[in-house]
């Protein structure tokens, strides 16, 4: 069964986004700076596309001629920078873009590193006041003396 013009023109399209739209558009090359910290630039990447055909009637070959295809495509990309991971030694942070959010997805992963830092800092806490009980459980009691 021999393969039909469109499936031909997807496939090119979808190669083409492919070569244009890979994991170092949204995840950029570190930037080392001088004093060691590393940038890592993070980007929301939005692509699309669409094509189509048909197979028509040439006027010049007749009726009983071979069909031919006529046939289109075309992609859309949008690279939006979101944020930058910063390392440096062993900790990491996210330092956001800060670009109003366009929809409530948005605005809900621009709050995702605050909510982390949040439930951090709870933990520790937590653990932190459980030290001190445990601290306060262990320390001998001191009797009152008679004067």
């Amino acid at each position: 069964m021999a393969e039909h013009g469109v499936n031909q023109l997807m496939t090119d399209t979808m190669e083409k986004i492919r070569s244009m739209v890979d994991v170092n558009t949204i995840i950029g090359d570190p930037i080392v700076t001088h004093d060691g910290t590393t940038l890592i630039p993070v980007s929301k990447v939005t692509f699309g596309f669409g094509s189509g055909g048909t197979d028509f009637q040439s006027h010049n070959a007749g009726a009983q001629g071979p069909l031919c295809f006529g046939g289109g495509g075309g992609a859309g990309v949008s690279i939006v920078p979101v944020a930058f991971l910063i390392v440096n030694g062993d900790s990491a942070r996210i330092l956001p873009v800060n670009m109003p959010a366009d929809n409530s997805t948005d605005r809900l992963i621009e709050m995702i590193p605050d909510a982390v830092s949040g439930i951090q800092n709870f933990i520790s806490g937590r653990r932190g006041k459980k030290d001190d009980a445990t601290e306060e459980e262990e320390a001998p009691v001191e009797q009152p003396t008679e004067e």
